[in-house]
């Protein structure tokens, strides 16, 4: 596995110790997805290493939360680029090394269909997320390349986990009422369906966005 990242934290710790505990050859570069030299890198690093790409998750993403009349086009491209455009940049580079039977995921959000207030750009960049796999998954079909999105719900992270607040404690409730599940999604439930799409048990699987939102 090549896996890169931008920012440096505890849970970059937690997945260097994670790769070291995995059989086989693994790489963690840093990197910055939207920029086009940086994802060079990445995708030399991968052809070095493996020659092939079985599978690519993009899963890079930011997000804001800012009034439309206050959006800045800096803030604008902020949030594009790294949903939209990075995702561009990764398999338009890494495409010449894949193969019939190579997959790609995308990580989407469920805002792309439902819209959320003071986060059109977030928006945008998820739904122009999602019909970039449409299109791809009809392009690279006939090269046995399929391209899906796995588009999550509300997921519980552990720092949110670790927050007490009234505030924290009302936005869950509220959130559960119109969850058919009435509860939080958790990161191994994305990554389950990140699994499936990338194995051969979804082989007859393309150009599709899997909701994993415990039923919104």
């Amino acid at each position: 596995m090549v896996a890169c990242y931008r920012t440096e934290g505890e849970h970059l710790d937690a997945l260097a110790q994670q790769l070291k505990e995995t059989p086989g050859e693994h790489r963690l570069i840093r990197a910055d997805v939207t920029d086009a030299d940086d994802v060079e890198r990445v995708a030399d690093e991968a052809q070095s290493t493996y020659r092939t790409i079985h599978g690519l998750v993009h899963n890079a993403g930011v997000i804001s939360q800012v009034p439309f009349g206050e959006l800045t086009s800096q803030e604008w491209y902020r949030v594009v680029d790294t949903s939209l455009t990075a995702a561009y940049l990764m398999v338009n580079r890494t495409l010449p090394l894949m193969t019939a039977g190579s997959s790609v995921v995308a990580i989407g959000s469920r805002a792309a269909t439902v819209g959320i207030p003071q986060r059109a750009h977030y928006t945008a960049a998820k739904a122009g997320l999602v019909g970039l796999v449409r299109s791809l998954a009809k392009e690279l079909g006939p090269q046995g390349i399929r391209v899906n999105v796995v588009s999550p719900g509300t997921i519980e992270t552990e720092e949110a986990a670790r927050d007490s607040s009234e505030q924290r404690r009302e936005y869950v409730e509220r959130h559960s009422r119109i969850v058919a599940l009435r509860r939080y999604g958790r990161s191994e439930e994305v990554a389950d369906a990140v699994i499936f799409l990338l194995s051969d048990r979804s082989s007859y699987i393309t150009g599709e966005t899997l909701h994993v939102d415990g039923g919104i």
